[in-house]
């Protein structure tokens, strides 16, 4: 940043009024690449353009950066902190700590809007009058929970749906094992059911206490009108629900209702760990680690605003109280506290235990932390060594903290598909991968392809937000030298200065030695570099394949459904990207087939008839 530069930053930024609202900093290039809330705009944006030497260097880096600054003015400090958390969001700076997108993380979804509701397990969460649970930390996480629901409930969880397919077919094992509950054949009335689908929803909001209740009064109702088998399967439920947290580490009372949260902080990373406790019980965890770039230490506590802001704004359960094991301002808590009150329609309190068994728990979710921290800080050292001696051996300027690597995947002359992975910050970052369907597909071969994926690959830098607008420190293709040159050639003339190497096979599909445009470059006797670099290309060979065979499969499905009178590729599109599969085409009614856009009443009827008439022989 040039001295003119700054006093025109300097200015601008003393020249803001000391009001709450949110800073947004820009580069040259226009980008975001930091956003910032504070009480004060005037003191805090100010305080960027006059460092003290004792700043870290993340913070001098970001500065160096800035060469415009934009501020919202907000009423409230309150208002501030939704505003950044939605700016984050929508730009994802580089400066900024980032969760995972919520996308990412599955949810449960239960359809209490509905006469019969379904419990399935989704990653969108949408506004259909549903209520979502979640996110999850992984879908064994919500596999557990599904099957622990359906053992103690009855809950059917297949793809029938009801009322649509009562007494249509015949019901399956499940009902004979008494595993469920059956309204495939009536066996139990929509009041009964919804009320079911109530304690489910109780469970999910960690209350089995609640559950436990009103499946014993079902159990006694059943009993009275001697429905013996009907109450067996509420005591069996409520033996299931008591059985719920075994295996789970107990840390409360049955009533005890929380989220622990506690922070580990070394020179190379910071880990932030979270515990969830449902009726005294550890029913979940995650943790989330950022490098030490990521982190802007000038910041303090107010990255932890930010973080939990975030955290629970992506979550459909906030609980009345969270625990922290770190110090943070109390005006800060009363500003988190504020906005998780607006957002959960409750009073939620942030306390940060002394003494008793809330800090107890908090020391042990903080060795949780520290556990996590030290696991990433030996993957993180030995992963810098194998990129150090990768970076020596390709003859490379600097440490490639970003890598691409990419793969052409074809059926003959259809389905090519091109894939993209990364591998950042120590770790392969798989919302990052990328797919590309070749638009030029006539007389294309691998080099064509890959000249044109690359081309609209560098395009994105400048125009597209998040992972995809960063530049890659180094390139490895899935080929060999004339792949290389191909592609070098194209950068040329973009005037794009990446380094780009091949990964070739042996005649055993083994990587054997990594190439330029002119030569080959040994990896045998670096072990280390050897199963880095092979591992990068069985996973973009793999990510590739599969999604060729996707591509695949999708055609295959919409030739077959071009078939139905009044059907053309695009109808048979739309249908599939409503209903996701051929069965469930198979399974609408015509008013269901209505819904899809484009589709009119003749072409309804054409579907329905074609796959129900004379069905059996379909």
């Amino acid at each position: 940043m040039t001295d003119e530069k700054l006093k025109y930053l300097r200015d601008k930024a003393s020249k803001l009024p000391r009001t709450p609202g949110v800073y947004i900093m820009l580069d040259k290039n226009g980008k975001v690449i930091y956003v910032g809330k504070s009480r004060s705009l005037k003191d805090r944006v100010s305080q960027y353009f006059h460092l003290s030497p004792d700043a870290n260097l993340k913070t001098f880096r970001m500065v160096s950066q800035i060469d415009n600054f934009e501020t919202v003015f907000c009423d409230t400090e309150i208002e501030a902190l939704a505003l950044e958390n939605t700016k984050i969001k929508q730009y994802t700076p580089k400066y900024n700590i980032l969760l995972k997108d919520s996308k990412s993380y599955p949810y449960i979804k239960v359809t209490m809007n509905e006469e019969y509701p379904r419990i399935l397990q989704t990653r969108k969460r949408l506004s259909d009058g549903a209520k979502y649970f979640g996110p999850y930390s992984g879908m064994s996480v919500v596999y557990g929970v599904m099957g622990t629901l359906e053992r103690a409930l009855g809950i059917p969880m297949c793809k029938r749906q009801f009322p649509r397919d009562i007494g249509k077919e015949r019901p399956c094992i499940y009902k004979q094992l008494g595993r469920c509950v059956a309204p495939c054949d009536n066996s139990i009335s929509a009041e009964e059911y919804y009320k079911i689908m109530q304690c489910a929803v109780s469970i999910l909001r960690g209350n089995t206490k609640e559950a436990i209740s009103a499946l014993t009064e079902q159990m006694y109702a059943h009993a009275e009108n001697e429905r013996f088998e009907d109450a067996a399967r509420c005591r069996d439920g409520i033996e299931a629900m008591k059985r719920l947290g075994e295996g789970q580490k107990v840390v409360g009372a049955p009533d005890d209702e929380h989220d622990v949260i506690a922070v580990y902080s070394d020179d190379t990373c910071t880990c932030v760990s979270v515990f969830y406790v449902r009726s005294g019980l550890i029913s979940d965890s995650e943790s989330f680690t950022f490098g030490a770039s990521e982190i802007n230490a000038d910041d303090g506590y107010e990255y932890m605003s930010s973080f939990l802001t975030d955290l629970y704004s992506r979550r459909e359960y906030i609980p009345s109280q969270i625990l922290l094991s770190f110090d943070f301002p109390e005006d800060e808590r009363a500003l988190v506290e504020g906005y998780l009150r607006g957002i959960s329609n409750r009073a939620i309190n942030i306390r940060i235990p002394q003494k008793g068994n809330n800090k107890k728990l908090c020391d042990m979710v903080l060795l949780n932390a520290k556990q996590q921290a030290l696991q990433y800080r030996e993957r993180h050292e030995r992963d810098t060594k194998t990129l150090f001696k990768l970076a020596d051996m390709l003859g490379l300027e600097a440490l490639p903290e970003r890598i691409e690597a990419y793969d052409i995947s074809n059926l003959g002359n259809e389905h090519i598909t091109a894939g993209m992975i990364v591998f950042e910050d120590g770790k392969l970052n798989k919302d990052s991968y990328r797919v590309f369907k070749i638009k030029n597909q006539d007389g294309a071969d691998d080099y064509s392809a890959m000249r044109e994926v690359l081309s609209r690959r560098i395009a994105h830098l400048q125009d597209a937000k998040g992972s995809f607008s960063r530049m890659p420190d180094l390139i490895l293709l899935d080929g060999g030298m004339t792949h290389v040159g191909v592609v070098k050639a194209l950068f040329s003339e973009l005037g794009v200065d990446i380094p780009v190497f091949g990964m070739v096979k042996d005649e055993h599909h083994k990587t054997r030695t990594i190439v330029t445009d002119k030569e080959e470059i040994s990896i045998a006797k670096e072990q280390s570099v050897f199963v880095f670099v092979y591992k990068l290309q069985e996973e973009v060979h793999r990510f590739t394949v599969s999604k060729m065979d996707s591509s695949k499969r999708k055609t295959l499905k919409t030739s077959s459904l071009e078939k139905i009178q009044g059907i053309g590729r695009e109808k048979a599109r739309r249908l599939l990207s409503h209903f996701k599969t051929i069965s469930a085409i198979k399974d609408a009614q015509i008013d269901e087939i209505l819904e899809v856009k484009g589709i009119s009443s003749a072409d309804a009827k054409s579907i329905y008839d074609y796959f129900n008439t004379n069905r059996g022989t379909k």
